[in-house]
């Protein structure tokens, strides 16, 4: 399928590593060009290395009221327009509600959540018709994930943040959609993993109608297509990347 995103410019935050990177990996392979973001410089330089003359690099934080005004900037000085948003960002840390502290739900909500907000609504408001966001989310929108309190906490209400956007957005032209990955195989879920037993691992892999966990790239192209033209009547919809876990539809 052509994409038709050739030349298109996409934003893409967490783009050194994990899912922003797969995503950023699947854009340029189609012919797009990208403005990736990560707080460790090193990293987004090698990430920028991997995919060559049509990506760009930027160090900074999601949390960071300068980052959008900085996306896009070097965008349209680098490639001279925008046309899209991925909006990925590190999971908070782990633990239950009952014992996560004050400090961790306020960092987590400025950078997770606020964050996520502002991105969104600062590059939306320079969106031609056609544009696209997609928030990189995940399956707790709809089923609580065991020892991630912060996560359940925070990710649901982004779901309707997008949803919201979807509805204010859509007459102009602009779609927004979320994206709900389960087990991909990424640091994030190495970290995860090392905080459980071998049986709760088995158990969990076992739980996926599929069997494994997925893979980044799978993800990647996903949401290549999520923000695509090929996906132009795709709006205000929370799409699972997660091998048929999710007991919903």
């Amino acid at each position: 399928m052509d994409l038709d995103i050739r030349d298109r410019v996409y934003l893409v935050t967490g783009g050194s590593k994990g899912l922003g990177l797969a995503t950023a990996t699947a854009l340029v392979a189609d012919g797009a060009r990208v403005v990736l973001s990560g707080r460790d410089k090193g990293s987004v330089d090698a990430a920028v290395a991997g995919l060559g003359d049509r990506a760009e690099g930027v160090s900074c934080d999601n949390a960071d009221p300068a980052t959008p005004r900085l996306l896009l900037d070097r965008a349209r000085d680098r490639f001279g327009r925008v046309d899209g948003l991925l909006v990925s960002v590190g999971g908070p840390p782990a633990g239950v509600v009952t014992s996560v502290p004050d400090e961790q739900w306020r960092d987590a909500f400025e950078s997770v959540f606020l964050g996520t907000v502002r991105l969104a609504r600062e590059v939306a408001a320079e969106l031609p018709a056609g544009g696209s966001i997609a928030f990189v989310l995940s399956t707790s929108v709809h089923v609580p994930i065991g020892e991630l309190g912060i996560s359940n906490g925070l990710r649901p209400g982004l779901a309707m943040v997008a949803k919201s956007l979807a509805n204010e957005l859509g007459p102009r032209g602009v779609r927004v959609n979320g994206l709900l990955p389960g087990r991909i195989a990424t640091d994030r879920l190495t970290y995860l993993q090392s905080r459980s037993t071998p049986e709760a691992r088995a158990a969990a892999l076992a739980a996926i109608p599929l069997r494994r966990a997925g893979e980044p790239a799978e993800f990647g192209r996903v949401a290549a297509f999520v923000l695509s033209p090929a996906a132009s009547y795709l709006t205000g919809a929370m799409i699972p990347v997660d091998g048929g876990t999710m007991p919903t539809f």
